[in-house]
């Protein structure tokens, strides 16, 4: 549970926490304590099963490799691509899941409620082809302020504008789903 804790909060701080070890030489410790995260998170999902854990078990990976990269080569500015890295593998993931009977977005509908109605599954499908355009949009900018090599730029975009427009997509949706829910 507190691995759990610990892995969300580095998650979510990333982008600061890189702007410190990139900025703050006397900080660069730091990415020897996100590697050693990301090598208890893969220790943890070593033996997880599903789509999206394997999704989860690969950012680790990626991360861990990321990390130790950067400390060997003595460049902390590889790690600025990990939000690029996050955004495709969760582009593939929603997005293969297009070529499935259920997308994903279904399947996470159908935990809650599983005879969803055949409206129900169009508007699913839908929400998950927009998640896919926020990703490819997300990832292209996050990519944009890799090469740029602007590290303010960067920890703005993928500290803070990146989770408020995530935050607005996934608060918007579910005022319209229950907009939806009331007019059926």
């Amino acid at each position: 549970m507190l691995l759990r804790l610990l892995n969300g909060v580095a998650l979510l701080a990333w982008p600061f926490l890189v702007w410190l070890t990139i900025t703050q030489p006397q900080w660069r410790g730091v990415t020897v304590l996100l590697a050693l995260l990301f090598v208890l998170r893969v220790w943890t999902l070593r033996r997880a099963a599903g789509p999206m854990a394997r999704v989860m078990l690969l950012l680790a990976l990626v991360g861990s490799a990321l990390c130790l990269a950067s400390l060997l080569l003595r460049s902390q500015h590889l790690l600025l691509w990990y939000p690029l890295v996050v955004n495709t593998l969760m582009l593939l993931l929603f997005g293969g899941s297009l070529w499935s009977p259920m997308p994903l977005v279904e399947r996470l509908a159908r935990l809650r409620e599983p005879d969803l109605p055949p409206r129900a599954v169009r508007y699913t499908r839908r929400v998950t082809q927009v998640w896919c355009g926020f990703f490819i949009f997300n990832g292209s900018v996050a990519l944009l302020t890799c090469l740029l090599n602007d590290v303010t730029l960067w920890t703005l975009w993928n500290g803070c504008i990146s989770y408020l427009l995530m935050g607005t997509l996934m608060g918007g949706e579910w005022l319209l789903r229950q907009r939806i829910r009331k007019q059926a």
